[in-house]
Formats: structure tokens, C-alpha cells, sequence
């Protein structure tokens, strides 16, 4: 699949729903890259390692390579089809958790907004790359995804027995910022965002580099 035109910009509203790279192609080409990316989605969804209480999985990267590769909008489209569509495939016997499915979301439309900003110097991909990883773990992993399964999951889905037992282990009534502690530092998320994050770093140059792509982020 090759990049859009070389040298012309791309008007803002366009920016807004599309990156670059899909900004002047066919319909069925849009189609095809938004398919491609819902469906990466829909396996990083369902592949899951665990080690020891961690549970690692490749969601951040997918989701951030979405409003990367194909723009905010649809970017946050792709993700929350790939994710639901993921559920429905392999659900494991769990209730689906939307706001789950809305932070990854998120997490793409914030990637796409903040990838293709104005910043014209080198090396500017790095600084686009770490505004990308503290927006999306504060926005998206704190502000929807640990608030959503602590005001939501834990407290509908979560067997009364099991939390009595939780909070008879770490002491006291759990209150939301006990459950953060929890959650990324006994839990472990902290390190899958961090691995995932690593991740990013590693790829989108390599991405960039790809001459067909035409990705270009500074």
C-alpha cells in the first residue's frame, strides 16, 4: 500500500479523521487499511501472557498504531470494532467491559491528534512519542479504564465474596486510589504499560523509515 502524494499538506479537518497516509485515497483503499487495523486490534484483543499476577498484552501498541496509521477518528473507530468484535469471538466467559474497549479507543484518537502536530524539527517523533505515552496512560489506562472498573467492574461484576476477601488481604475498604496502587503496582499493570510503551519506541521509527508508508511525523 503505498503513502499519499509527497510534499502537500493535508488540510486540518482532514487530519482529523484520516492521517496522511489514507488522506487521499479511494474509498476502498480507506476500507482496506481501517479492515487491516480492526483486525490487528481484534488479535492483539485476544492474545494475553501471563506472568506471575501480571498480565501482559499488546492492546496499547495496536491501539496507538491505529490513530497513528489511519487518523484520531477512524483510528477510534478501528479499535473499538476490532475490540468488540474481539469479545464476541472469545469473550473467556466474561462480561464485556466497555469502557476497556473505549480506553483503547481513546488511546488511538489521542495518538492520532498528537502524532501529527506541527513540530518541524528533528528527532520530533520522540517528543510526539513520549506526549503520546503520558497522555494515553492518564487519560485512557487511569482516567477510563482503572475509574471504569473500579466504579463499574468491581462494583457489578465483581462477586460481593471476592471483594470481601480482597479487602481482608490489603487491609480496610478499598478506596479508588488504593485501588490504582493496586492495580499497577501490586497487580503489575504498571510494567505492561511500560513494555508496551518500550514497544512503540522501538517500531514507529522503523515504521517511518518504510518508504511506501510516507509517514511523516515531523
Amino acid at each position: 500500500m503505498s503513502g499519499s502524494q509527497s510534499g502537500t499538506e493535508v488540510s486540518v479537518w482532514k487530519r482529523f479523521f484520516f492521517s496522511p497516509v489514507l488522506a487521499d485515497k479511494t474509498v476502498a483503499k480507506k476500507v482496506a487499511y481501517i479492515a487491516v487495523i480492526a483486525a490487528l486490534c481484534i488479535a492483539t484483543n485476544m492474545f494475553e501472557i501471563k506472568f506471575a499476577t501480571v498480565q501482559f498484552s499488546f492492546t496499547i501498541v495496536s491501539s496507538v498504531l491505529a490513530g497513528i496509521m489511519i487518523g484520531p477518528v477512524f483510528g477510534f473507530a478501528a479499535v473499538f470494532l476490532g475490540d468488540g468484535i474481539g469479545y464476541l469471538v472469545n469473550s473467556m466467559g466474561f462480561p464485556y467491559y466497555w469502557w476497556v474497549a473505549l480506553s483503547c479507543a481513546t488511546m488511538a484518537l489521542v495518538s492520532g491528534l498528537i502524532m501529527y502536530l506541527p513540530m518541524r524539527f528533528k528527532g520530533s517523533i520522540y517528543v510526539k512519542l513520549a506526549l503520546i505515552c503520558i497522555a494515553t496512560f492518564l487519560i485512557c489506562s487511569v482516567a477510563i479504564n482503572s475509574t471504569g472498573m473500579y466504579y463499574i467492574g468491581l462494583k457489578l461484576y465483581m462477586p460481593k465474596n471476592v471483594l470481601a476477601a480482597f479487602e481482608e488481604r490489603f487491609g480496610g475498604k478499598q478506596t479508588y486510589f488504593y485501588y490504582l496502587l493496586i492495580r499497577f503496582f501490586i497487580l503489575g499493570q504498571i510494567w505492561n504499560s511500560l513494555a508496551n510503551y518500550a514497544l512503540l519506541f522501538a517500531i514507529v521509527p522503523v515504521l517511518k523509515a518504510i518508504k511506501p508508508l510516507c509517514l511523516r511525523f515531523e
